[in-house]
């Protein structure tokens, strides 16, 4: 094999892959979300707006000592919350769960206008700031009524219980904000 034969070989891969590399990688990570009613979210999102669930939203107060009051209610046994507490935390918790389901079929209703909008060719510049400006508007509410429920949750709550969830739900060790372990 010529030297010249070996370098012809070796331009003519090398220039075959960086033809097709960008063919390779053309594919959209959302190909077949096309297909989707509200193609902005998926049925898991959809359900979980339905449902009222947090699905990290309250992360800001979760990991900065402000208890779940769903994580608390499935620890209580371990975290020895009295049956008052536990009343509480169910009676915010559930106001928590209304209110997230209600801003959730919203944020639903919104994210079809606008899909419609685009589907139909009838969106411009002035109804996507309007119907992004709402959805945007619903989702802060709706982190806000998360993370209200924490602040709820965490006034209800012993420091030492506080302190307890943490070790159960595995922030305490090496975090900034809670306390060193006792040896």
């Amino acid at each position: 094999m010529t030297l010249r034969y070996r370098i012809a070989s070796v331009a003519a891969a090398f220039f075959a892959t960086m033809v097709a590399a960008p063919a390779a990688s053309a594919q959209s990570a959302f190909a077949g979300e096309q297909h989707r009613a509200i193609k902005s979210l998926s049925e898991k999102e959809i359900d979980d707006l339905r449902e009222g669930r947090g699905v990290g939203l309250a992360r800001a107060g979760e990991l900065n000592r402000y208890p779940g009051p769903m994580h608390v209610l499935d620890l209580a046994v371990q975290m020895n919350v009295t049956a008052e507490q536990r009343a509480e935390i169910e009676t915010s918790m559930a106001a928590m769960r209304m209110s997230a389901k209600k801003l959730g079929a919203e944020i639903i209703a919104l994210e079809g206008r606008l899909d419609g909008a685009f589907a139909g060719r009838m969106i411009d510049a002035s109804s996507l700031e309007e119907l992004t400006r709402m959805i945007g508007e619903k989702q802060g509410a709706l982190r806000a009524t998360h993370l209200a429920a924490h602040l709820e949750t965490t006034a209800i709550l012993t420091p030492a219980q506080i302190a307890h969830y943490d070790a159960l739900r595995g922030y305490a060790a090496g975090s900034a904000n809670s306390p060193a372990p006792s040896h």
